[in-house]
């Protein structure tokens, strides 16, 4: 566009200071034949009057003559040519404002009206692509973003009525499993289970029960991953020893899986406890899963930094897996068929990035050791 404007405003310019040299220079040859006439006359009117020998007639008349050459006005022709130069220039500045408005201002002052409908969020108004129009290529532009825009809403709008709809549903699908326990935990609590055998068929609908629970409660949480950034951390002044203690006292009542080796003084560090109990969780129970041997948690205070560290004795993560465990949905080749969905380390890794941790794992050569780093905070800090 800055191209033909250029063009056409060099144009003007061209033919306006033509139109001026032309009629400057036809100005001065008209000026010029018209004092040659007038000399000429003079002249012959002298000759006259000499050759009737009256020389003081003929001196006076060259004296008017001479007189008449300085004091000539050769400049009448050329105010004319001034006069029509500046018709021609204000021509010039009215066809030029006149096509800046129809080819640039107005299609301008139609794009901005666009703009604003767009921003005040009514997305249904097209925008009709004018090939002639200096602005056809942004306005082909502004109404694809339009059209994108649009379908983007569309499908957004339908993936939350979607997912409202699955929630619904698998909310629906949980109430009849827990309505099933609670009836046969009444049952046991109501000493129904007169024999073994019955008691041992309430525990096994019990327990079926529960697994029917955990799948629909995973596929719940599958559907609502995209909510994962908007999970709240709140990070407080904790004691990891405690919370490390608590965590494997309720996964393993009997303290016969996990084996920890916490000290007894506080180690203090400033995280989300519930977001780091459920880092703790998940690694525990992706041990327990996969590697199926017992698990030996140990923490260690190094350089300014409190580190928890989960081992265990089940082989390990294949080398070729181990750059991506910590991936959505990533489920490596040891999984050995059981049932998951690949979260585990993934939801372990971000939670571990919104408080300022460290995940690492690696193979010890019997097993996976799964390390946990936090920021310790001193006795200087906590005062």
């Amino acid at each position: 566009m800055k191209s033909k404007l250029f063009i056409q405003a060099l144009i003007f310019s061209v033919l306006v200071a033509a139109a001026g040299a032309i009629f400057y220079i036809s100005g001065s040859k008209d000026n010029l034949n018209e004092m040659l006439t007038e000399q000429l006359v003079s002249v012959s009117e002298i000759k006259t009057l000499v050759s009737r020998g009256d020389a003081q007639l003929a001196s006076q008349r060259l004296d008017e003559l001479d007189e008449q050459l300085r004091k000539l006005d050769v400049d009448d022709r050329r105010d004319n040519s001034i006069a029509w130069i500046c018709l021609i220039c204000a021509g010039f500045i009215f066809m030029n404002a006149a096509y800046t408005y129809f080819a640039v201002l107005r299609p301008f002052s139609k794009l901005e009206k666009y703009a604003s409908q767009l921003a005040a969020g009514n997305f249904d108004i097209p925008l009709e692509y004018e090939r002639k129009n200096y602005f056809g290529k942004f306005t082909w532009a502004f109404d694809s973003m339009r059209r994108e825009i649009s379908a983007a809403r569309a499908g957004e709008k339908q993936a939350v009525e979607n997912n409202k709809t699955v929630i619904a549903t698998l909310s629906h699908d949980i109430k009849t499993p827990v309505a099933s326990i609670r009836a046969y935990c009444e049952g046991l609590e109501a000493h129904l289970d007169t024999s073994p055998e019955k008691r041992r068929k309430y525990l096994e609908v019990i327990m079926r029960k529960c697994d029917e629970v955990s799948k629909l409660t995973n596929d719940l949480f599958i559907h609502s991953l995209s909510d994962l950034e908007k999970l709240d951390i709140k990070p407080v002044e904790t004691d990891i020893c405690e919370l490390l203690l608590q965590t494997v006292t309720e996964l393993d009542p009997g303290g016969d899986e996990i084996h920890c080796a916490a000290p007894d003084k506080p180690f203090v560090s400033d995280v989300d406890p519930d977001r780091l109990k459920q880092v703790f969780e998940n690694i525990i129970t992706n041990a327990r899963k996969y590697a199926k041997t017992e698990i030996d948690v140990a923490l260690e205070r190094d350089s300014g930094t409190l580190a928890v560290r989960f081992t265990d004795h089940g082989g390990g993560i294949p080398d070729e897996d181990m750059a991506f465990v910590t991936d959505k949905f990533y489920r490596g080749h040891n999984c050995r068929g059981e049932p998951g969905s690949g979260l585990g380390l993934y939801i372990c890794s971000y939670l571990c990035r919104k408080m300022n941790a460290l995940l690492s794992l690696r193979n010890t050569g019997s097993g996976l050791e799964v390390t946990v780093t936090v920021k310790e905070i001193s006795a200087s800090e906590t005062s």
